[in-house]
């Protein structure tokens, strides 16, 4: 006869195990999403990871941990940096050996194909979307390329991204404009979840707009949404009335575009023109303007030179959804603009 104490031990041993495996599955989990991002490495959730391999030295742990980063279909596909894979694999061959683990051979031949690889110019990030679509960017390796800081994928984006897979209502069957898209996080995150009718993405930079194209393309947009994705020039000092009426854009967004004086002093007079080119035809868009305030001056000057030309902003509040690795130790605000 089962006693209700054998009862509740075995129930309290299966539940521990179904914990533990849910831990573990999570420590998996949150390593193949930091790492096909680049995020920093010590950002990553190694204090989990070293835990288990206290508990579980079997060469299968090693395995998983191999499976989902250095030995995933995806690296092979659309690989992180050389540099990053090769750090990677170091931090986690040491923390194998402080463990004395008995699983090295398979890390060992990992790090042997990286440092065999030739490096570049260039690397991909995947971000992991929710419902299993994901965003795979490729990108500068370096911060500043060809003279320009939009060839990688920087903090307001993601949030701008995390933001409006929060509030997808604003984005359903609307025509959505980009300013400023760069290699495309927050509209490709917005096409794959938001469903909006018709999405332009837009930039100035030759090298930015290749590689934009790129993206929309390694993203299959173009194909999914049976046209209704564009990669569009615009030059933000010379665009008409006419071509803004031409995209006719229901929902304007831009994230990280408030960085130096001088786009600004080019920004604030497109903003103006995009909320009046309604005003006798009717409602303005909804704007949406995602910015890292890494120079108080610059931003507070956005925001002065919004305030001249009759544009009032909005701070939007509220927790986002953490969906994305990314540093949150820097202020991101994120404003709407109204006239």
């Amino acid at each position: 006869m089962e006693t209700g104490a054998e009862t509740g031990m075995e129930t309290g041993a299966e539940t521990g195990a179904e914990t533990g495996a849910e831990a573990g599955a999570g420590v998996l989990h949150s390593l193949r999403v930091s790492f096909f991002a680049m995020a920093r490495l010590s950002s990553l959730p190694w204090t989990g990871l070293r835990e288990r391999l206290d508990d579980d030295r079997s060469p299968t742990l090693v395995a998983d941990v191999l499976r989902q980063t250095c030995l995933h279909p995806l690296c092979r596909k659309h690989p992180p940096a050389v540099a990053y894979r090769r750090l990677f694999l170091t931090k986690l061959i040491k923390m194998l050996e402080d463990t004395q683990s008995e699983s090295l051979d398979e890390a060992y031949d990992a790090l042997g194909e990286v440092l065999g690889a030739p490096g570049g110019a260039e690397c991909y990030k995947t971000y992991f979307l929710p419902g299993g679509e994901r965003a795979t960017l490729l990108e500068s390796v370096s911060l500043i390329s060809e003279g320009t800081t939009g060839l990688v994928t920087w903090e307001a984006a993601l949030y701008l991204a995390e933001w409006a897979l929060d509030h997808r209502q604003v984005f359903t069957g609307r025509t959505v404009l980009e300013l400023g898209s760069g290699v495309g996080l927050a509209g490709i995150a917005v096409c794959r979840c938001c469903r909006p009718s018709r999405f332009r993405f837009s930039d100035h930079h030759p090298a930015v707009l290749k590689k934009l194209r790129q993206n929309v393309q390694i993203n299959r947009l173009a194909e999914e949404t049976a046209g209704g994705v564009s990669v569009e020039e615009l030059d933000w000092t010379a665009v008409s009335e006419e071509r803004l009426r031409e995209i006719g854009a229901d929902v304007v967004i831009a994230a990280d575009v408030v960085y130096d004086p001088d786009v600004v002093a080019a920004l604030v007079p497109l903003l103006s023109m995009i909320l009046r080119r309604y005003s006798t035809e009717g409602p303005a868009p909804q704007v949406l303007i995602s910015s890292t305030v890494r120079n108080p001056d610059t931003y507070n000057s956005f925001k002065q030179q919004l305030e001249t030309e009759g544009i009032r902003h909005e701070v939007v509040t509220g927790a986002v959804s953490h969906v994305f690795p990314y540093n949150r130790v820097d202020a991101i605000e994120l404003i709407q603009l109204y006239i």
